[in-house]
């Protein structure tokens, strides 16, 4: 399972939104400190995200023009598909843009958070409950019921403080492009930014 933002794609999707609002700085700042784990994740989304206010819905195509895949996405989960295997991702982020980038890329199933509309413009708040680092975990160890899979053979991809709960209960818990406080808590460091480094340690 992976996480989406600076994993799954080289962006951070919050980060573009509020570009699109003028706010792009103080939101990125605010992100870095989150994926520290300096301030709480949901307090800092809800905050986040309250400077997304106003932005139009239809900004949304402007930031998926915008958005990169990492380097080795599709060859990873071609792979993990050849051998079996299921591609989830649990995000921090939002579906209104994992909607289009996850089955694109192959994903077999995803979750993320939901942003507020109404009248065709962002409310700045969230709608309904915030995927945190517990609901990561949650959702893996869900998926993995769900399908059959042994939580033992499972695999978590994230580069942030709030995937750390998911690494430690998969598997195996890979650092991606990580931070440090990620990095010395997981099980492996992947030190190149290109997923094709993860085939070699597929089950």
């Amino acid at each position: 399972m992976l996480d989406a933002d600076s994993t799954l794609i080289r962006n951070e999707v919050i980060e573009l939104i509020a570009d699109e609002a003028g706010r792009g700085a103080e939101v990125a700042a605010a992100t870095e400190a989150a994926m520290r784990g300096e301030v709480d994740f949901a307090t800092s989304l809800r905050s986040r995200v309250e400077a997304l206010k106003d932005v139009p819905v239809e900004r949304f195509a402007r930031v998926l023009a915008r958005i990169e895949p990492t380097p080795g996405v599709r060859e990873l989960i071609a792979e993990v598909h050849a051998r079996g295997g299921l591609v989830g991702v649990v995000s921090g982020g939002f579906h209104e843009i994992l909607d289009t980038v996850a089955p694109d890329l192959g994903v077999d199933f995803w979750r993320a958070n939901r942003l507020d509309v109404a009248d065709g413009r962002l409310t700045g708040t969230v709608d309904g409950d915030i995927v945190d680092a517990e609901a990561k975990a949650t959702q893996l160890l869900a998926w993995a019921s769900e399908h059959g899979v042994a939580p033992g053979r499972t695999i978590a991809i994230g580069d942030g403080a709030n995937d750390l709960r998911m690494m430690a209960v998969a598997g195996l818990g890979l650092a991606f492009n990580a931070k440090p406080a990620v990095r010395a808590q997981a099980d492996l460091v992947v030190e190149k930014v290109d997923l094709r480094e993860v085939i070699a340690l597929l089950p």
